[in-house]
């Protein structure tokens, strides 16, 4: 073993797959990229997940106290990364990286098409925001784009690299 630097401890733990999260203020909405999030409880499902107060999506999330998490396929993995480069403050992304917005059921939020799964989410829980910029956000209405069979995620392992998701195992589980 040999002493690995604290600043690189996010490349080891990161939690799930590198997911969109929109929102709309003042009839504005915005993409961002977001890869610091976790499972919090599974009924009803309970995301944990940190949108930093330099983020343009911060406002917007605390304002409207509603988003959406769209998860893509790993195919959209050069959009997902160019959307975490630039802000919302002075580029339309979904314009800018050709994203189709789909209204949602209980969110002014938009879903994004090109996603295989779409979460409707409010926030839930705000006590860990102005110390850690941690949302928890309730899932409201789920959607699954079944036309994507076998979708792969990506999962940020630091510095621009990307692990992709792979291959499945099975075993047995007392989880559902």
């Amino acid at each position: 073993m040999r002493d690995l630097p604290l600043s690189e401890v996010y490349k080891f733990i990161e939690p799930g797959p590198v997911v969109l999260l929109t929102t709309s203020h003042r009839n504005r909405p915005n993409v961002m990229t977001m890869s610091w999030h976790m499972m919090v409880d599974f009924t009803p499902p309970l995301i944990a997940c940190v949108v930093s107060q330099g983020d343009y999506s911060f406002a917007a999330l605390r304002a409207t106290r509603a988003c959406v998490i769209a998860i893509p396929d790993a195919k959209l993995a050069e959009k997902v990364v160019a959307i975490g480069n630039c802000s919302g403050r002075d580029t339309d992304k979904f314009e800018a990286f050709g994203l189709t917005q789909l209204p949602a059921e209980t969110t002014v939020a938009p879903l994004i098409a090109e996603c295989f799964v779409n979460l409707e989410c409010k926030v839930a829980d705000t006590r860990l925001v102005n110390k850690y910029n941690l949302f928890v956000l309730e899932t409201v209405k789920a959607w699954r784009d079944t036309k994507q069979p076998a979708p792969k995620t990506i999962h940020h392992q630091g510095y621009g690299s990307f692990a992709v998701d792979g291959d499945t195992i099975r075993l047995p589980s007392r989880m559902p």
